[in-house]
């Protein structure tokens, strides 16, 4: 038996927001946001949704696939940088509103490659106990600490929840290889400043912005540019592939125009860019996960071929892993 995705689920808030609303508050204009992001809409949650609402309803859809009861899961991740509160972990509202009261459950935050890391750590967990099933959530609300009059992060940002549920799959579909890595030197490109044990929330924090997500777009750029393309190479090899024989690339949905560059340097032509930013901009750590979903609910993946996930962003990280698709009956 080998370990991979049993089935999968996401969840798009309804409000769909165009270019013309984020262009006027942001001080561009609508066609200058298509040309720099190839973005036209995305979603935004909700005033009475949170960021474990939007969980709960792609965690239910990923179960429904599987033909589990949340009763069936045995460990609950839920990967966000927008949790509901700073604690409890947003994984337990989660499990309470599932009813998954037999999970052992946890949040991670790894920004924009927590979903990866997250399939990484589900990859663990059923290799030490093979009849496991875990629930892997990717869930992020950015519209909630976007500054809308900055044009770096306003016009690329949204809302969105996707999950997949992993455990063993027969041989030969399943996880190949997985890669993981950190630079911690670039932790200041993507940030939050305020809102921790090091700069409090306080009045003076919120008049300051504090609050609000700060990047660095051309040091971001630059780092995706330089070290994203060859750790996708480096884990094909690792994996006895070759970068041409990949079927389908599910990126972290960052901008359009990064991920062609991306797709080019790294040898992706052949395969097929699953790209979903142009209707739900940058989802965060539901990028991967939606792009997913909608590639197995459209039958666009089939069993036997190559399926490459991979995720960038905030800490600076990297995650990606490289699969053969096929799920149970």
């Amino acid at each position: 038996m080998g370990i991979g995705i049993l089935s999968t689920g996401s969840y798009l808030p309804k409000h769909e927001v165009g270019n013309e609303e984020v262009a006027q508050r942001a001080g561009v204009s609508a066609q200058w946001i298509e040309d720099k992001t190839q973005i036209r809409t995305r979603r935004y949650a909700a005033p009475h949704e949170a960021t474990s609402d939007l969980a709960v309803k792609a965690g239910e859809r990923a179960l429904e696939q599987a033909g589990l009861t949340p009763h069936q899961i045995d460990y609950l991740i839920v990967s966000t940088s927008t949790g509901d509160f700073p604690q409890p972990p947003t994984s337990y509202l989660v499990q309470h509103h599932l009813g998954a009261y037999g999970a052992a459950c946890f949040d991670i935050n790894v920004v924009c490659s927590g979903f990866v890391y997250a399939l990484a750590l589900a990859h663990s967990l059923v290799t030490v106990r093979p009849d496991a099933r875990v629930l892997v959530i990717g869930a992020d609300i950015y519209s909630r600490i976007l500054d809308f009059t900055d044009r770096k992060t306003a016009i690329l940002f949204a809302d969105g929840a996707g999950a997949a549920v992993v455990g063993a799959v027969p041989h030969p579909y399943g996880i190949l290889a997985t890669d993981l890595s950190s630079r911690g030197d670039a932790h200041h490109l993507i940030r939050v400043e305020a809102g921790g044990s090091r700069n409090p929330a306080s009045a003076a924090t919120v008049a300051d912005g504090g609050h609000h997500f700060k990047m660095d777009g051309r040091g971001v750029r630059d780092f995706v540019t330089e070290h994203v393309p060859p750790a996708l190479r480096a884990l094909t090899r690792s994996a006895g592939v070759d970068i041409g024989a990949v079927d389908h690339f599910v990126p972290h949905q960052a901008n359009g125009v990064m991920l062609t560059d991306v797709v080019e340097r790294a040898g992706l032509d052949a395969a097929h860019t699953h790209r979903t930013l142009t209707r739900y901009g940058n989802v965060g750590s539901a990028s991967v996960p939606i792009a997913l979903d909608e590639a197995h609910r459209t039958g666009a993946l089939h069993a036997g071929e190559l399926v490459l996930l991979a995720g960038f962003g905030g800490g600076m990280s990297i995650g990606a892993t490289l699969l053969t698709w096929g799920t149970p009956t």
